[in-house]
Formats: structure tokens, C-alpha cells, sequence
């Protein structure tokens, strides 16, 4: 019998400890922010989910979700509300609520966030493998979004833009009105 993990308060949201099923509201759970790349949870803790990774991103308009980027697992993204650019393969797609995006491995990609007031995107993926390569991309870097030079390593192509913090949540569900 698979036993319950257990949720742990945090000043940033509840976090859950250990193996096990858990449920947590969006809402509840602990949140990240970046001035760079806007806000969202990974609903994850100690351990990190070992087969499939799943969170909520929220982006102002203009705001990249992270860098252009391939890896080689699959990630399919939701939009929820607001719109969003999709820079992919080279080329901008726009984005509205319920468009649903799927990169297969290999996919050179980044959602960034358009419109008026914010957008939220689910965003799934697979895991294992965690081979990815962050390319140097015009179209991308006009977005902020593009590495410096290309690196399969994260911590080099991120290191430009500082680290993520914990914080509550903070209405970023919220639909504007």
C-alpha cells in the first residue's frame, strides 16, 4: 500500500516530505518567483518526482517561461488564460487559452508571455533522461530569451540571470478581470 506523503508548512507554501500521494492546491503549494521568468509552482519537494515533471508558469506579457532550449523528453504545455508567444523551431506562433503545445524530444522551444495582463500555462513533462542544450536563437534573444552561447549546461546558460526564489502565493491565479 502506497502510504500518504506527508505536506510540511513552509513561509513559501506547503511542500510535500517524503514518497507518497499527496493533494495540494495550486494556492497552497509553494511558489517560485524570477524576475526574469515570471512566477509558478512545480508542486515538488524532497524527493522531486522521479517520472513526470508538472507545474503552473504565470508570465507577464513579455516575460520568457525560461531559455530556448532542447532537451530529449517530451513537454507538452496548456494554456489557461491570457496569451502567450510560442518561439519554436525558429519560428512565433501566438498562443491563446486552451491552445495546447506539444514538443516531442529535440524540440527547440519557449513560451513567453503576450497580451494585455498575465498568462498562466500547465506545463508537463517527462523525465529520466535530462539531456538538454540551450542554442543561440535571434528570434529567441529578441524575447530575452536566448543563451549567450550555446551550452548543454543550465547552470551556464542561466547564470547571467540570477536565481529563483520561494515565495507564497500571491494571486497570480487570479483571472484579471
Amino acid at each position: 500500500m502506497v502510504q500518504e506523503a506527508p505536506l510540511e508548512q513552509t513561509e513559501s507554501g506547503l511542500v510535500p516530505k517524503g514518497e507518497g500521494w499527496f493533494v495540494v492546491n495550486a494556492k497552497e503549494a509553494r511558489w517560485l518567483e524570477h524576475k526574469a521568468f515570471g512566477s509558478g509552482t512545480t508542486f515538488e519537494g524532497e524527493p522531486e518526482f522521479k517520472q513526470l515533471g508538472i507545474n503552473i508558469g504565470v508570465l507577464e506579457p513579455g516575460q520568457p517561461a525560461c531559455l530556448y532550449h532542447r532537451e530529449n523528453a517530451q513537454e507538452d504545455f496548456l494554456v489557461l488564460f491570457g496569451e502567450a508567444v510560442l518561439v519554436i523551431e525558429g519560428e512565433e506562433r501566438r498562443l491563446k487559452p486552451w491552445d495546447l503545445v506539444h514538443c516531442p524530444p529535440w524540440t527547440d522551444h519557449v513560451l513567453v508571455g503576450a497580451g494585455e495582463g498575465p498568462c498562466a500555462i500547465l506545463a508537463v513533462g517527462a523525465r529520466g533522461q535530462e539531456e538538454i542544450v540551450y542554442p543561440v536563437s535571434e528570434l529567441a534573444r529578441r524575447h530575452g530569451a536566448s543563451a549567450e552561447q550555446e551550452t548543454p549546461d543550465p547552470k551556464e546558460a542561466y547564470a547571467p540571470f540570477g536565481r529563483s526564489s520561494e515565495a507564497p502565493y500571491r494571486g497570480q491565479l487570479d483571472r484579471p478581470s
